[in-house]
């Protein structure tokens, strides 16, 4: 369903950039409370995002923040378990509250949500921040200019901007966000239709080998006969030579070498149909890479580094950012200054936690920590429990992978 056309306002409370789960999520909370929203973007409603789908459980915690983890829960392939299957064929089914649904439907049911709350569209692309026009240093935010779809630029003036403009850093640059303009990771996706193979791949699985060193390759059940198959790499700039390294990943041929490596993948591109091309997209992770705020704007979800290295999932934790800073909002709608001070506690807040995924993160790079963590999991119900609470983010994934954890897994 199309968006009737926007007449460009000359101002609103907050502008939001960026209409994925971040921004999304941010537009809902704060409409609901009564705040003149604005949410762009410059594709229309509905349009596709490279992503592995998953909705692993902190983001089944969002959407239900949110209000809408039932009616996505309608539209999304339950799932029960993560399959981890190491190189030497090992396999763990890892229990948790998991879903997949593609990013196409669920950006566009978060978006109707916010419209629903009482936000308001508009399809246009962020060309720079408005600065205000005072003596405060660094300059204060005070709106944006916008590119519309007929060519022209509008200046649009918001008390707040969140920039919620995913892993390219296009958008953090022109806004003087930018600390880093390299990804922290890869990713390469597509979509196989094979109904033959309804029920025979019933778990999340998540595959590491040498084939796909330093990454791991996945395979996510789908709604409606379809699946979701792709490699990841979430320490791609690392992995191919270190900091300021230029030289890309062929994500192509990693992804090749996952189909030929791992049979059920072989079998899925033998005896399905490829819905479209394999898309590829930077990541985002460990709220790196970008400056969180400065006068008169926050910057939310991926654009902000919310993605997990390790496990390359960041739905969750994207609408997360972007609920906290309506909050901070709310909570101090007369002083801007508290508002951004509150959301940069809550991110550090968070940091700890994505310190851990980091240093998870080595599973990647070497595929037998994996078997080792799969073997001793098929004899303990105690480890399989604490890779579960890894997922429930009640435990801690570092201590899985620690000298002293691997210790404590081999003689538990």
């Amino acid at each position: 369903m199309s968006l009737p056309p926007l007449t460009p306002p000359a101002a609103c409370e907050v502008l939001v950039i960026g209409a994925g789960p971040a921004g999304s999520a941010a537009a809902r909370q704060l409409a609901r409370a009564g705040v003149d929203v604005l949410l762009v973007d410059q594709q229309p409603p509905g349009r596709d995002k490279v992503c592995g789908d998953g909705l692993i459980p902190d983001a089944h915690q969002a959407l239900a923040r949110l209000g809408l983890l039932e009616a996505v829960m309608a539209k999304a392939e339950r799932v029960a378990h993560v399959g981890c299957i190491g190189p030497r064929g090992g396999r763990v089914d890892v229990p948790g509250s998991l879903a997949v649904l593609p990013r196409r439907e669920l950006d566009r049911l978060l978006l109707d949500a916010a419209l629903d709350a009482g936000a308001h569209f508009l399809q246009a692309r962020f060309e720079a921040p408005l600065e205000a026009d005072d003596d405060q240093q660094p300059a204060r935010v005070g709106g944006a200019v916008l590119k519309l779809e007929d060519g022209s630029l509008h200046e649009l003036r918001a008390g707040l901007v969140l920039l919620a403009t995913g892993a390219v850093p296009k958008a953090l640059i022109a806004a003087g966000m930018c600390e880093r303009h390299t990804p922290s990771g890869v990713a390469l996706r597509g979509y196989v239709r094979a109904p033959a193979l309804v029920g025979k791949i019933k778990a999340m699985e998540v595959v590491w080998s040498r084939a796909v060193r330093p990454g791991y390759g996945w395979i996510f059940p789908a709604p409606d006969g379809c699946f979701n198959i792709g490699v990841g790499v979430t320490d791609s700039h690392r992995a191919v030579g270190g900091k300021g390294a230029k030289k890309e990943l062929n994500l192509r041929a990693i992804f090749d070498a996952f189909v030929a490596h791992y049979e059920p993948a072989a079998r899925l591109m033998r005896e399905g149909e490829l819905l479209g091309e394999l898309k590829g997209a930077p990541l985002r992770c460990t709220l790196a890479g970008a400056r969180w705020s400065r006068p008169g704007l926050m910057v939310i979800g991926e654009a902000a580094g919310s993605t997990y290295s390790f496990t390359g999932e960041g739905i969750g934790k994207a609408m997360e950012t972007g609920m906290q800073a309506a909050e901070a909002w709310l909570a101090h709608r007369d002083d801007e200054a508290a508002a951004r001070a509150r959301y940069e506690t809550g991110l550090r807040a968070l940091q700890p936690r994505y310190d851990l995924y980091e240093r998870a993160n080595r599973v990647n790079a070497y595929p037998w920590l994996a078997d080792l963590l799969i073997w001793r999991a098929g004899k303990s119900e105690r480890l399989l429990r604490r890779m579960s609470g890894v997922l429930n983010e009640t435990s801690n994934p570092g201590n899985l992978v620690s000298w002293r954890g691997l210790t404590r897994i081999i003689w538990e």
